[in-house]
């Protein structure tokens, strides 16, 4: 059976932004190892879509901070809720945790090298975000009072 996989949409979203054109579709037939490139590209972009990990890596490019610092400045994350994703950040290769032997113990988080290649296209889709907010919020409520208008 043919259908248009996933990765063949993003595939060619890639292409249309390298080649300022769209490029057709391209159907595929299912593929274990086209399902596995899928499953592990949704992972990243889990990661790096992730509302907590776009706020910490915005506190991290200044430079290297302490939890505490990350904590206070993102404000509404939860302590345990930074602490996952300073791990999942951590395991992925996108932040260090470096520990210094004093009295108390200090710790600070970086962005590597990986992770600052991130700030890039995050600043990009910030930009996008704010200058589309007021149509999508317009849209938005165009929608709403269609739906709520259907219903009556």
């Amino acid at each position: 059976m043919l259908y248009e996989h996933p990765c063949s949409l993003l595939k060619n979203l890639e292409n249309a932004v390298a080649n300022a054109r769209p490029s057709p579709v391209k159907v595929l037939e299912p593929d274990e190892d086209i399902q596995a490139e899928c499953k592990a590209l949704a992972q990243v972009l889990d990661r790096i879509g992730d509302k907590w990990t776009v706020m910490v890596v915005g506190v991290l490019s200044d430079g290297p901070q302490r939890f505490s610092t990350v904590l206070r400045t993102i404000g509404a994350v939860s302590h345990r809720m930074l602490t996952l994703t300073l791990r999942g950040l951590e395991r992925d290769g996108l932040v260090t945790r470096t520990i210094y032997p004093t009295i108390p113990p200090k710790v600070e988080y970086e962005l590597t090298d990986m992770g600052r290649s991130l700030i890039g296209p995050l600043r990009t889709l910030s930009s996008w975000g704010r200058k589309n907010r007021p149509a999508i919020e317009e849209a938005r409520v165009r929608f709403d009072a269609q739906a709520e208008a259907s219903e009556a």
